[in-house]
């Protein structure tokens, strides 16, 4: 009996033993099984991201191949789903493309007027930013120049930076004008039953119909390359046409006009014709293209600065969501919207993008909302929150774990509301939720992407985790810091591959919160001296964390453990306002002086975008190159090139600056100042070559005469300074002043013989000077049949139709004519940019309006060649160049 006892022990303990070594069998299985499924997620991942590249190339190169041969496009082969959506097809209208004189790019748009340009490249490089060395920089003609014989002329090489780049050695003038045909022709391309089966053989599998996006389809897997001819929803040109009071006297040939109520008498020449007051003069023939934006809102906007699969960088400036492509030079732009773009978003499919405005002063057209639209064909697809937001959407974000279906907003209100929209509803949008967020400021929303209706927001003393369920309540649970651990704000969020939230706060510290907590796991002090503003997750799990004020971009491993690796900005550049990944190692970096760098680590960065921080009101065209000159209360004085889009070089004057102007000879550029000073530098070199001061106001406008030999500088102390100009611009003899203003002097204009000026005043007064003697001229019928070189005053017989109805003398706060006086053009306190007929002497004149500024419009001016159009904006600090269709 014992020996069965004894056999029968000895048998449980091998059948023991022989379960513990399965269940280690068991246990290693599981362990591996895990690893390998880690490993074919991390594949599916990589060969999804391979996927939306391939199809998105081979969209492109259909449509450049159909653009090339003159037809409509075809159908693209239908491609089996994958898990990650399509990514957006670069657009092949591009303005500003720098391809080969023979590349015609081309899309085909119904009711849209598209412009088929010949493009020429500027230099031996698609970019010129990072080529600084040569002191020349060759252009083959306009980039919009269909003739094949443009001239071609030199201007001076880019530089990099705004204050630390040599100086270019040499820089020839041409001996004559820099002159560029631009033959381009447009047409007008009408919606026809085409269009509708355009629309059906590219939206292959159902995403996107004629008028957008479907409703019953989610964004969760990649189905189509999308409807690329949706109608667009840039802003035409509208119509507009002044209807105030004028009294027309035919025998003194005389107009009275009322400006508030004051009446301004205005002489037109001696074998002017009989004017109809109640006619309508027509618009111009020509019209305006938005070409080009420069500048970027970094100064204080976060989160604005994303890549998308096609290599475009998508931000914001102004009114204006840019699409720029920095290899090929390449802009596109979204102009939906009617004020400032505070904040964006990208959807997963990395393909829809939500953009949020501000409220503008005319409560009807600017009231805060936000727009989704298709970055592809620039269709709007949604407008959310138009009757909801009360100030302006001041953070947006698509959610990530069910495929980008519902759309979180943070209004900028005092109470800060969170709302949750299925923004695909049939009703271009429909509410799901809506809480009063915090009392405190919100700066950043984001949707957790592996947790369905997870929402973390952050902001002044708080970081809140939010929870969305069935019945479409919001429940919140705020963070949970140590006492003497608690920042004042909480600036910025990520999330890493395991879920957690890193956060970045006021003073320095890097902050991991657990994946379904709401505490703190995680505590890195110091890593920054000052504001962290970014934390930027990259593919392969390394956090990047960037400081505003030390400028130092920190990388970090999957664990939040350094690696040692990590790079400071350039203190000229700003600090970092956002860090986002670019294709292989590169990042984008957008700074708090709004300017977009681009490079790596390792390497170090240069820039891709640069612009001004403070309010702009110099500009000046170059009289004889495609070049302009821009100088703001920032105290950056910066030459840019209209061809090649980009800054010749920037520098700072330690002056803030309110106007500017080159000598007629283009050999130097006076600057002045608010302080009363004015600067005069040597283009090239850069050098100062003299520099003098009258008054103690600003001077608010500077022109050179025709003959160059004197200068006229109208100060807002109500007098106009002239001087003589000797030894080719670099010294200056004051010759007297003008007396006689009651307000402040505005503008400007030399008569074509040099001998005469007319000003303009702030209280809507037109007065003649005889330049030589610094003497009024009183009677103003006397000199009606003066020529003038320019137009810059708004307030002459030949511009009385550019003031609109019950305007304000300070409403239109620049005019100028095309130098062959065929067009003119305004510039008005509601940002908006006008196109007349020149000379605009009936007091109803059509004209064609264009938005873009969200700031008054502080000037324009033609270029040498009138084929474009260059607007700078006052507080919004963008300038844009419109190109003439």
């Amino acid at each position: 009996m014992m020996r069965l006892d004894a056999a029968d022990k000895q048998h449980r303990y091998h059948n023991l033993l022989n379960d513990d070594h399965a269940n280690e069998m068991l246990e290693g299985e599981g362990a591996g099984l895990a690893a390998r499924v880690g490993e074919l997620e991390v594949r599916c991942a990589r060969q999804a991201e391979e996927l939306l590249c391939l199809r998105s190339t081979l969209a492109d190169a259909l449509r450049r191949l159909n653009a090339l041969e003159g037809r409509p496009p075809s159908a693209a082969p239908a491609a089996p789903a994958a898990p990650a959506a399509p990514a957006a097809p670069r657009n092949g209208s591009y303005a500003g493309s720098t391809g080969t004189p023979s590349r015609e790019l081309r899309i085909r748009q119904p009711a849209y007027r598209e412009t088929a340009k010949r493009t020429s490249s500027y230099g031996s490089s698609a970019s010129s930013l990072p080529q600084r060395r040569g002191p020349q920089h060759q252009s083959t003609g306009s980039l919009q120049s269909d003739s094949p014989a443009s001239s071609s002329s030199l201007s001076p090489a880019p530089s990099p930076s705004p204050r630390a780049t040599p100086a270019p050695l040499h820089t020839p003038h041409p001996p004559q004008a820099y002159r560029s045909r631009n033959n381009s022709t447009s047409s007008n391309q009408s919606a026809s039953p085409a269009v509708n089966s355009l629309t059906k053989r590219w939206s292959s599998t159902g995403d996107f119909g004629a008028h957008g996006l479907i409703s019953n389809n989610r964004f969760t897997t990649a189905k189509s390359l999308l409807n690329l001819y949706s109608k667009p929803s840039q802003n035409g040109s509208i119509l507009k046409h002044g209807t105030h009071t004028c009294q027309y006297n035919e025998e003194d040939g005389s107009m009275r006009m009322f400006l508030r109520g004051r009446p301004v008498v205005l002489y037109g020449s001696s074998d002017q014709d009989a004017l109809d007051p109640a006619k309508v003069a027509p618009p111009p023939q020509n019209k305006l293209k938005l070409e080009w934006v420069y500048g970027y809102r970094g100064k204080d906007c976060r989160s604005n600065l994303y890549l998308l699969p096609t290599g475009e960088i998508v931000y914001f400036v102004a009114a204006v969501v840019v699409l720029f492509n920095v290899e090929e030079r390449c802009q596109r732009h979204y102009t939906g919207h009617t004020d400032d773009v505070k904040c964006i978003a990208v959807h997963p499919n990395k393909l829809i993008i939500a953009s949020g405005q501000c409220a503008g002063h005319d409560r009807l057209d600017a009231r805060p909302h936000v727009r989704v639209w298709n970055s592809v064909s620039l269709a709007t697809l949604a407008v959310l929150g138009a009757t909801q937001l009360e100030r302006a959407a001041a953070c947006v974000a698509f959610s990530r774990a069910d495929g980008g279906a519902l759309l979180a907003c943070v209004d900028d209100a005092p109470d800060h509301a969170l709302s949750v929209w299925d923004w695909q509803r049939p009703d271009k949008g429909h509410c799901l939720a809506e809480t009063k967020c915090s009392v405190d400021t919100v700066v950043a929303v984001e949707f957790h992407p592996l947790d369905r209706n997870q929402i973390v927001t952050c902001g002044k003393n708080h970081i809140a985790f939010w929870t969305l369920d069935s019945t479409n309540m919001l429940y919140k649970r705020m963070g949970v810091f140590e006492g003497r651990d608690k920042p004042k704000y909480v600036t910025c969020l990520g999330f890493n591959h395991n879920g957690d939230v890193v956060s970045g706060d006021s003073s320095g510290n890097i902050s991991v919160w657990a994946r379904g907590t709401n505490s703190v796991a995680k505590l890195l002090r110091g890593v920054h001296e000052g504001p962290v503003f970014s934390v930027a997750v990259l593919k392969e799990g390394h956090v990047l964390t960037a400081g505003g004020k030390d400028g130092r971009i920190v990388m970090f491993d999957p664990e939040m453990n350094p690696t040692g690796l990590e790079n400071t900005i350039e203190g000229h550049y700003g600090g970092v306002r956002v860090v986002a990944e670019g294709r292989g190692s590169q990042i984008f970096i957008g700074t708090t002086k709004n300017c977009i760098l681009h490079g790596d680590l390792e390497l170090g960065f240069s820039p891709a975008v640069l612009g001004h921080v403070d309010e702009l009101w110099g500009l000046a065209a170059h009289p004889t190159l495609p070049q302009f000159a821009t100088a703001g209360w920032d105290r950056l004085l910066q030459l840019w090139d209209g061809l090649s889009h980009s800054t010749v070089w920037s520098k700072d004057i330690d002056e803030r600056a309110q106007c500017c102007a080159w000598s007629r000879d283009g050999g130097v550029l006076a600057v002045g100042c608010l302080s009363g000073a004015w600067l005069v530098f040597e283009p090239a070199s850069r050098q100062l070559l003299a520099r003098h001061h009258d008054g103690a106001e600003p001077i608010q406008t500077i022109q050179y005469s025709p003959d160059n030999s004197l200068v006229a500088l109208g100060s807002r102390d109500n007098f106009i300074y002239v001087y003589r100009v000797e030894d080719d611009g670099a010294r200056y003899t004051r010759l007297g002043k003008c007396l006689g203003h009651s307000s402040y002097i505005t503008h400007l204009d030399w008569s074509e013989d040099s001998q005469y000026i007319r000003s303009n005043s702030g209280d809507y007064e037109l007065l003649f000077w005889n330049a030589t003697t610094c003497r009024q001229v009183t009677s103003a019928s006397s000199l009606r049949d003066v020529v003038w070189a320019s137009n810059h005053c708004p307030i002459t017989f030949t511009t009385i139709g550019v003031w609109p109805e019950n305007a304000d003398g300070t409403d239109i706060n620049s005019c100028t004519k095309s130098h062959d006086s065929r067009l003119a053009a305004t510039g008005d306190d509601f940002g908006k940019v006008k196109l007349f007929a020149y000379p605009v002497t009936q007091p109803k004149s059509l004209c064609h309006q264009y938005g873009g500024h969200s700031s008054h419009v502080t000037c324009v001016r033609f270029l040498a060649d009138d084929a474009r159009l260059v607007s700078a904006g006052g507080l919004d600090t963008a300038v844009m160049q419109w190109l003439l269709d």
